[in-house]
């Protein structure tokens, strides 16, 4: 791996994890975020850099979008010093946020007409697993591309799935999520009626997680940050609605009218008008019944 440089831009809880296993792994890693601090303490690092946008653009041969979504990506696109007006001979340009794909065909479409390849990559995992390099990635995108970058995607992630076209990716992250969240939300209303019935919460996971109501969110979510009281899963109830918005709009496009994701929404948007956007999602069991009596 010596010698290539790989471009990492958004250095959160998901984009710290990602570029120092790729660091780890023997890539040259260049990184920007508009957070000075946390772009300088990553560069501190032997073996990566900062670099701006359209740096990297000139000198990486990928580039890793780990942002919010679209907006900041096409904001890192546009513009003389951006991606597209410096790019070099055969960049390729990864999305790795939970976007709308309609979206992501266009930024596709307009990367494309500049000699830019642009694969779209629903994750899963969390943080944790940007950390282990444990992901699960769901790649949309020219299969060529996907096939010049899967060197870095096998550092990255423990599952990787092509599936087929630009969107593809995000369209399944979309899926993946509003059946994950729905998930979580009916395991915490179950876990509630066992509370309120006199039984321990970890005694009602557990029996749960011996019969067939297990999960991820059963095996993992309630043991390690609900169960141990560190609320700490580290992604906003923010993320979660916005996931479900997206997630609800694709599926009445499609001519699908998703019943149970327009539940979790409703759910999600109540914790949301009740001041809970930059909570830790995990918090959601804390206040659910709170939430549950202002969706009355």
């Amino acid at each position: 791996m010596k010698g290539r440089k790989v471009g990492v831009i958004g250095l959160g809880n998901m984009g710290g994890g990602i570029a120092r296993c790729l660091q780890q792994a023997g890539v040259s890693v260049a990184v920007w975020d508009l957070d000075e601090t946390t772009r300088n303490s990553l560069a501190e690092i032997d073996g990566i850099i900062t670099a701006a946008p359209g740096e990297m653009a000139r000198d990486c041969e990928a580039i890793f979008f780990v942002v919010p979504g679209s907006e900041e990506i096409r904001t890192c696109l546009n513009g003389s010093k951006g991606i597209l007006a410096n790019a070099r001979k055969r960049l390729v340009v990864c999305d790795l946020t939970t976007s709308d794909p309609v979206v992501t065909k266009k930024l596709a479409k307009r990367a494309a007409s500049k000699g830019v390849d642009y694969l779209d990559a629903g994750m899963s995992g969390g943080a944790t697993g940007a950390d282990a390099g444990t992901l699960t990635l769901m790649m949309g995108g020219r299969k060529q591309a996907f096939k010049r970058l899967s060197k870095y995607f096998e550092i990255i992630a423990k599952n990787i799935f092509y599936l087929g076209d630009s969107g593809s990716g995000h369209t399944m992250k979309l899926v993946h999520n509003m059946v994950c969240h729905s998930i979580f939300l009916a395991t915490s209303e179950g876990a509630r009626l066992a509370e309120k019935s006199g039984i321990k919460l970890a005694d009602a996971v557990a029996v749960m997680n011996a019969g067939n109501a297990r999960s991820f969110i059963s095996e993992r979510r309630f043991p390690d940050h609900i169960i141990s009281n560190t609320w700490d899963a580290r992604s906003f109830v923010y993320n979660l609605h916005k996931d479900l918005e997206m997630a609800v709009a694709l599926s009445q496009k499609s001519g699908q009218e998703p019943k149970i994701g327009q539940q979790t929404l409703a759910f999600l948007s109540a914790a949301v008008a009740l001041d809970m956007s930059d909570l830790d999602f995990s918090n959601l069991y804390k206040h659910f019944d709170k939430i549950t009596n202002r969706q009355k």
